[in-house]
């Protein structure tokens, strides 16, 4: 009932795995060879993957939020279920950046910026970038930019780590960001001339992912397109979708990638359409967010909502992604001039304005606009959730905890509906709920890396009476937002009380155990985190 504490933390080296990952597609590859698997193990790979995806949590560059979490990493599965190494383990997450652009890092780990999303006009275009990327990995271009790369791995580790501590050192504002893509363009300045044969291969294996998923095999070579085609003439290189700096883009490759989605086309067209997923393994889903009237209908490239079909998930996601990396305020004022515009007024946009609203303390409006979308659609989860949200916002509990109670009920898996029903009866102020509150989590935090499920489980356990459960928690807590330090500072306080009984005091000491390690070798390296700045001992 913990996460995993890794026996082996090189930050220096999981940061750059990250850039490295950043610049694969600005590297000349050579053949993969064993050296190139020597250099890092997949289980190795996995750490810095997730050493780095804490390294940002930390620094605040992720969108952090259980519903769009399980989006993109649902729409990430469904590709990586039909590309050709569905059983490699991935991660998909959101980077709370408004550039165009999305990037693989080692372990399978792949980010795509807000402002790409925002980009977008289909989830199909979407599907297409995250395909690319996907296809940079299983065609093994990261282990083959690691072994090209050696040469400008200590002056790239020493970039980062000047990253790491500058926003570590509080109030740097968009210092570490900046410092990270400041190295991110260093080392794809040298390399920028290298990168046409990987970035043709990815695109061709991505292609062949998006159309045995069920996506038009057209959107990926639509999408660079038209990111192209929004350059005014004249204009210079910086002056370049950050997309299309590290995927330079040519008419030879657009080409290229609309010819071989035509040939997938005529395939498709002559293949029988069969089910993708029935309606068993819908029910076990953990996520059944998808617009579907009936489980049993969702197949192959089975007919969708209308666009402005207030059922169209990734419509809403999208909106949802530009508020919660945006301005709230600011939003406010654009949904609300914008709305009185037809082509505008959009069920998505409305949706989007409800959650500017609330994040802007405004409840009672929330509520209002969420209303007629709800009325229009009584199923949607996404509009449901968002409802529960407003009138607890609003002050209405009795009728936020109705709608998360018929949520659980329909979908006790679904990450985001326990998350947002344990988080109201926590807040209750009753123990009973309190102590509902972290039963319902409880069987979550075995395979959760996401600190809030441990924050909002440790607030829950605080207030149903069980202190040792909440400050275990608060521990986990800690490790898995980059404070590693703090994790081990709190753990070591919690084993200093009396009162812990044989099986407390065994659990605590084997999440020291694991830890140990980590932090030895943090403070051998001399590495910054979140709570230890300069990398010295503590």
């Amino acid at each position: 009932m913990r996460p995993s504490f890794p026996r082996l933390a090189l930050i220096a080296t999981a940061t750059l795995a990250t850039l490295v990952a950043g610049a694969q597609d600005a590297v000349r590859l050579p053949d993969l060879g064993s050296s190139a698997n020597a250099l890092i193990s997949p289980r190795e790979a996995d750490q810095y993957g997730a050493m780095m995806l804490r390294q940002m949590h930390a620094l605040d560059m992720t969108v952090d939020d259980a519903l769009l979490d399980q989006y993109i990493n649902d729409l990430g599965y469904r590709l990586v279920a039909a590309s050709d190494r569905p059983k490699d383990h991935f991660s998909f997450f959101i980077v709370r950046d408004d550039q165009i652009n999305a990037f693989a890092a080692p372990g399978g780990y792949i980010g795509v910026n807000a402002g790409l999303i925002d980009i977008t006009s289909s989830e199909s275009e979407l599907a297409g970038v995250i395909a690319h990327e996907i296809g940079h990995i299983t065609q093994n271009h990261l282990y083959r930019a690691f072994e090209d790369s050696k040469k400008n791995a200590p002056l790239m580790a020493l970039v980062l780590l000047g990253a790491i501590a500058a926003g570590a050192g509080g109030g740097a504002g968009d210092a570490a960001p900046a410092v990270l893509m400041g190295g991110q363009g260093l080392l794809l300045q040298r390399q920028i001339n290298f990168t046409r044969k990987d970035e043709i291969e990815a695109d061709r294996v991505g292609i062949q992912t998006l159309a045995n998923a069920g996506f038009d095999p057209n959107a990926m070579a639509g999408f660079f397109g038209r990111m192209q085609d929004t350059l005014r003439v004249g204009q210079g290189e910086e002056a370049l979708p950050a997309l299309l700096q590290t995927h330079p883009v040519t008419l030879a490759r657009i080409s290229d990638a609309k010819a071989r989605a035509r040939v997938l086309e005529e395939r498709q067209a002559n293949r029988p359409r069969l089910p993708t997923l029935d309606k068993t393994t819908w029910e076990k889903s953990t996520a059944p967010v998808l617009y579907v009237k009936d489980p049993t209908t969702l197949v192959g490239t089975a007919a969708k909502p209308p666009k402005d079909s207030v059922g169209d998930t990734y419509a809403l996601m999208r909106e949802r992604v530009r508020v919660l990396s945006g301005d709230a305020r600011k939003l406010s004022g654009y949904y609300a001039s914008n709305l009185k515009r037809k082509d505008f007024d959009t069920a998505a946009n409305r949706y989007g304005y409800a959650l500017a609203l609330l994040r802007s303390e405004q409840g009672a409006a929330a509520v209002d606009q969420l209303q007629p979308l709800l009325s229009s659609q009584p199923g949607n989860v996404v509009i449901r959730l968002a409802m529960a949200d407003a009138y607890q916002a609003a002050g209405r509990h009795g009728d936020a905890m109705a709608i998360y109670k018929a949520l659980h009920d329909n979908s006790p898996r679904n990450r985001a509906v326990v998350l947002g029903y344990a988080k109201a009866l926590a807040n209750s102020g009753r123990a009973d709920d309190a102590r509902a509150a972290a039963a319902m989590l409880r069987p979550m935090l075995d395979d959760s890396d996401d600190p809030e499920i441990f924050r909002t489980f440790a607030r829950a356990s605080e207030r149903a009476g069980d202190s040792v459960r909440a400050a275990e928690a608060y521990a986990d807590s800690a490790y898995l937002s980059g404070r590693p330090f703090d994790a081990m500072e709190q753990l070591r306080r919690l084993l200093k009380r009396d009162d812990l009984d044989y099986y407390q005091r065994s659990r605590i000491q084997a999440r020291i155990g694991d830890l140990t390690p980590l932090l030895l070798e943090l403070r051998k390296k001399r590495v910054a985190t979140d709570d230890n700045p300069d990398g010295r001992s503590q």
